[in-house]
């Protein structure tokens, strides 16, 4: 057995639909974790559920809706329910509008509030309650908020975006405070993906030549990479590899951290 064998773990990844999060779910499942994906997106987390099943993972799909504290306490359910326990959240569901200050719209500032940092702060708090002694599973564990490397950059077009996952590091940094202070056994951190070609991460590129920051979204694409020590865009099973390693027992002593997994981009 390796410090990064997951065998034996239940795991919830909140939208585990697509992109990131169905990478994140795949790893975790490749590395032993019996798997739910969480999402908006029935049709295609069902999908994505069972492709895993197919690949000889142990996964199911069941239906959230973050912003709603109704939906998590259901979907917590449904997953003690379907594995038994739940030692690994993944918080990942997250959305992008990409706007100018000078043409900020509230609406779409306030769903990204929503979603981003509502929707991981209520995951934290059905985490907490499951996790800790006493909960329904209550063997302690692990939670990974998934910021992003817009947290530590000043990039335009994303100041919304950016606040909100900035948000999402302290939301990490104080949960983790709280469950060691109050004993829940809880690890909490978060990681911070660089841009990665999902069809979120196309879409700002495409948002910000739209916008007239760059000439086209080629140019967006080339701007970022060229801010980037690595060289390159992010890939799916970077950001992947990183929540196994945090979720396993090589990381059992960190807790309260952000790990960037962006090339370098926001050093």
């Amino acid at each position: 057995m390796t410090r990064y064998d997951l065998a034996g773990r239940k795991a919830l990844v909140t939208g585990g639909a697509r992109g990131l999060g169905a990478g994140m779910a795949e790893a975790l499942a490749e590395a032993g974790a019996a798997v739910v994906i969480a999402d908006v997106l029935e049709d295609l987390g069902k999908e994505t559920a069972q492709a895993l099943r197919d690949a000889g993972a142990t996964a199911e799909f069941v239906p959230l809706d973050v912003t709603e504290d109704s939906s998590w306490e259901q979907a917590v359910h449904s997953v003690l329910d379907a594995l038994g326990g739940l030692d690994i959240l993944v918080n990942n569901a997250g959305v992008e509008i990409t706007n100018l200050l000078v043409d900020l719209d509230p609406v779409a500032l306030r769903k990204m509030l929503d979603v981003n940092v509502v929707g991981t702060a209520l995951g934290l708090k059905h985490a907490f309650r499951t996790m800790r002694p006493g909960g329904a599973a209550g063997d302690g564990g692990v939670v990974i908020n998934i910021a992003s490397v817009a947290a530590t950059i000043a990039f335009p077009g994303i100041a919304g975006y950016s606040a909100t996952k900035s948000a999402i590091d302290r939301l990490t940094r104080v949960a983790a405070a709280e469950s060691g202070k109050l004993g829940y056994g809880v690890r909490v951190n978060c990681v911070y993906p660089g841009l990665t070609p999902t069809a979120m991460g196309n879409q700002l590129a495409v948002d910000c030549a739209e916008l007239g920051l760059f000439p086209s979204p080629q140019d967006a694409v080339e701007a970022v990479v060229a801010l980037t020590p690595g060289g390159r865009l992010g890939r799916v099973g970077d950001m992947a590899s990183a929540v196994v390693f945090l979720a396993s027992d090589a990381a059992e002593f960190i807790t309260g951290a952000g790990l960037p997994v962006d090339g370098g981009m926001g050093m």
